[in-house]
């Protein structure tokens, strides 16, 4: 065997020994009782052993831009207009050392996989995703990295040829997700219609920004569970935000959340970022601005959960830890732990891999553990202390920074 983590807790408090070989788990047992040799072995007494951590949705090209990006309003079209107003002054360089900062601080926190957007724009063009891919690239060793294109709109008409031409050309150039933010586009039926047909056409993963804001009317995810249940589509698909579903009544939420189950559509909570960009406009009745988590669980949606920005103008905040959106998830979701913990592990592995994930034999040994006595304590607490496990290897700095 190549690893034995010794007398780790699990989510049911067992103690445990686990045996890696290669990148996958292959044997687990009472501590103790695992008798043959491995080359190598880590005490993990005291520590909570689970899944590693996957994040299913940031913008790594944006990080870490909050003190040079100004955004006065605190809402979503003040950071979208403050960071216009500096594209300018973002290199292609500048994004790369911050996104592998951001990258190296997810890991260190239990990351094992992310799914980025990167701004796909007529006045940055590439940038971002060229920036990235240098990322995925160098960052490879300990961090899945899957790219999304997020193209600017207008998207439809002849106000959306140029950005229908720079969709082409980021596919050409590699990306490994298809999106986009219908809910920003003048014809969002229309931009949905256009990026759904991009990722049917290229075998892509689709994952669009809907229905980010507070409006009623607004139906991105309705009607992309419609057009894919019309025409059978079978696609991996997700729609990320989602925060209109939280205004309707509750006899629209259980009907939407049956579309969106039968479509087979993947939903991407963001409950960070959209508790600080929605809901300014009102001093009374704050809205949570958090997506029926619940409602879309019962009726058989996969859900996941991310932290979206990570200190930029979208978002002020943010420590790189799913560990922290979890927490947010059992104040303001109402979720118990171990589902919480399960939007930004096994569900979200899910969602953005295409794969199951757990403490389990047979299962790639992509893991974590933190320094708790429960699950529950090392939500509360989100202890920096923590071993990191990625394809069997156990991760440090050192091996972060093997170039």
């Amino acid at each position: 065997m190549s690893l034995l983590l010794r007398s780790a807790t699990l989510a049911d408090n067992s103690i445990v020994d686990v045996a890696i070989s290669g990148d996958t788990i292959v044997w687990i047992g009472n501590s103790g009782s695992y008798e043959e040799e491995c080359k190598e072995s880590l005490d993990l007494h005291g520590y909570v052993l689970t899944s590693s951590f996957v994040e299913p949705h940031a913008h790594l090209d944006k990080a870490f831009l909050a003190d040079r990006v100004h955004n006065p309003d605190g809402d979503l079209m003040g950071a979208i207009r403050g960071l216009h107003d500096v594209r300018n002054t973002i290199t292609l360089e500048d994004t790369i050392v911050r996104a592998i900062r951001a990258v190296e601080l997810m890991s260190r926190n239990g990351v094992t996989a992310i799914r980025t957007h990167a701004d796909t724009t007529l006045d940055a063009g590439l940038t971002s995703i060229h920036a990235l891919q240098k990322v995925k690239s160098a960052c490879s060793h300990f961090m899945d990295i899957r790219i999304a294109m997020l193209l600017e709109w207008p998207i439809s008409g002849m106000e959306g040829a140029d950005h229908r031409a720079l969709a082409r050309d980021a596919i050409d150039s590699g990306v490994d997700v298809i999106g986009g933010c219908p809910h920003l586009d003048p014809d969002p039926h229309g931009a949905i219609d256009y990026l759904l047909g991009l990722a049917l056409e290229t075998g892509l993963p689709l994952d669009l920004h809907a229905d980010e804001n507070l409006r009623p009317t607004s139906n991105d995810l309705e009607y992309l569970a419609e057009v894919m249940s019309i025409d059978n589509i079978e696609h991996q698909v997700a729609a990320s935000h989602c925060v209109s579903l939280s205004t309707r009544s509750e006899n629209d939420i259980r009907i939407i959340s049956d579309k969106v189950a039968s479509a087979g559509i993947s939903v991407i909570s963001l409950p960070q970022t959209n508790l600080f960009l929605q809901g300014r406009n009102t001093d009374r009745h704050v809205p949570r601005a958090i997506t029926p988590i619940t409602a879309l669980r019962k009726a058989g949606v996969l859900v996941a959960a991310g932290a979206d920005n990570l200190q930029d103008p979208f978002n002020l905040m943010g420590r790189g830890d799913p560990l922290e959106i979890a927490s947010l998830l059992i104040t303001a979701s109402h979720l118990n732990p171990d589902v919480a913990h399960s939007l930004v592990s096994t569900h979200a592995s899910s969602v953005i891999l295409n794969q199951p994930a757990g403490v389990a034999v047979g299962m790639k040994a992509n893991l974590v553990a933190v320094k708790a006595t429960t699950l529950r304590e090392s939500i509360a607490m989100g202890p920096p202390d923590r071993h990191v496990v990625y394809g069997g290897v156990v991760i440090d700095d050192q091996f972060r920074n093997r170039k």
